[in-house]
């Protein structure tokens, strides 16, 4: 047990990272993070080391945050997502600041799919497989999420119109 509690604790600081990031505010994070590790603990019987702890514990937090919206769905909001996760040593300037909370606007619009194989590639730095295993999606699926997530981040970043469909126009003579 006290193996598994300490290869939990190296666990923490990305879950914390990931979960900042997938939620947008610090209070929902880390009590996100709470729940996740609660869960971990209660239910560790259930964990087979075929896998990776971290794996694992990335497929518990993200099924308790889709509970999560699940639940909440048909209530408003009540968070900010213009909190600054982490505070730099330095003030940014103003330019920088700017930069941080359009990509943090830009981020939060994406479609939760997106935003989570978005998060679990860039931010933890996961390779496409075990992303795809902690989703529980095919890696085919997985790679066209994060196509289509990094495309339309960039466009929102960069201030580019979305392309909307062709519509059926008719030639006049």
């Amino acid at each position: 047990m006290t193996q598994l509690l300490d290869e939990i604790e190296t666990c923490i600081p990305a879950l914390r990272r990931y979960a900042r990031a997938l939620t947008g505010n610090v209070d929902q994070a880390d009590d996100l993070v709470q729940d996740c590790l609660e869960r971990a603990i209660r239910k560790r019987h259930l964990w087979s080391p075929t896998g990776t702890l971290q794996s694992w514990l990335f497929t518990l937090l993200i099924n308790i945050y889709r509970n999560q919206l699940r639940s909440l769905k048909d209530r408003p909001s009540l968070s900010s997502i213009d909190e600054i996760t982490s505070e730099p040593s330095i003030p940014a300037s103003q330019p920088d600041q700017i930069a941080l909370a359009e990509t943090k606007r830009a981020l939060a619009s994406l479609p939760l799919e997106q935003r989570e194989v978005l998060l679990l590639v860039t931010i933890e730095g996961m390779a496409y497989k075990e992303a795809a295993e902690i989703l529980n999606i095919p890696i085919g699926t997985l790679m066209s999420r994060l196509g289509r997530a990094r495309k339309r981040l960039r466009k929102l970043v960069d201030h580019e119109p979305e392309k909307s469909e062709p519509t059926n126009l008719r030639r006049v003579k």
